[in-house]
């Protein structure tokens, strides 16, 4: 069964038009990785499926919650009590670390889950500590993210995504802020979450990692998916568009 379906999905920036048409369905335990190159969409897409970006057509069902639907030509998002229950189901890793600055790693990790949650302190904390310890971070509890280095913040920032016990965890473009050697660090960790059978949504730009760790691999270009398939599948694509693309990348190593 789907846990995430993506129906006919169209966004624009003004006269610009950056996702068209997009339909897709995951299943439950999938890790699926969207590459393609900047201003493909990506990036647009996975906002979109997070509602930091408000969609202009299509419809958008989570573990069988409707988001988003298009009704009479005119998108509807569900009321508030819905979108709350989606929020519970998904986490969000973004790029660019996005931790509270003036909070200590700990309370990054624990105020999703006492607040927007309900979880008492007690539990919230226990958790933020057995996360922490997972990805080797147990020393760093009471450490400001000024303090960290780009891997740990990033690694934090996973944790914080893990705490409210997502059942879809978006990643975009995680080690985009990181250098060669904290970029290992993180994938390394990303890696480890697969065997926590969780679905898993990766924008990378790390060809290696994507078709190591995915189900599945999504390419874009100009706002549509080009193929969706098998990471060997992909990577022995008779499509033009995805052949330059994965030559450009080659090119490039």
């Amino acid at each position: 069964m789907s846990i995430l379906q993506v129906n006919n999905l169209e966004k624009s920036f003004d006269d610009l038009q950056v996702l068209k048409n997009i339909t897709l369905s995951v299943d439950h335990g999938e890790i699926i990785s969207i590459i393609g190159s900047s201003g493909s969409g990506k990036s647009t897409l996975l906002r979109c499926l997070n509602r930091l970006e408000t969609i202009d057509a299509g419809e958008i069902v989570v573990d069988g919650d409707v988001m988003v639907t298009s009704k009479s030509e005119k998108v509807v998002y569900s009321d508030e009590s819905i979108l709350k229950k989606i929020r519970m189901k998904t986490g969000l890793v973004f790029q660019s670390f996005n931790l509270f600055p003036h909070y200590n790693v700990l309370r990054n990790i624990t105020e999703a889950p006492m607040y927007v949650a309900g979880v008492s302190k007690e539990e919230a904390e226990k958790t933020a500590y057995e996360l922490l310890e997972k990805l080797g971070l147990k020393e760093k509890a009471d450490a400001y993210p000024y303090q960290l280095s780009g891997g740990q913040s990033q690694r934090v920032s996973i944790a914080r995504a893990l705490a409210l016990q997502p059942k879809i965890l978006f990643f975009d473009e995680p080690t985009s802020a990181l250098d060669p050697e904290l970029t290992g660090e993180v994938l390394k960790v990303i890696r480890s979450l697969t065997s926590l059978n969780m679905t898993m949504i990766i924008v990378t730009h790390e060809m290696g990692f994507a078709r190591d760790i995915s189900s599945r691999m999504i390419f874009m270009d100009q706002g549509v998916i080009v193929e969706d398939t098998t990471p060997d599948e992909l990577f022995n694509s008779n499509n033009e568009r995805t052949r330059a693309f994965l030559g450009k990348f080659h090119e490039s190593v």
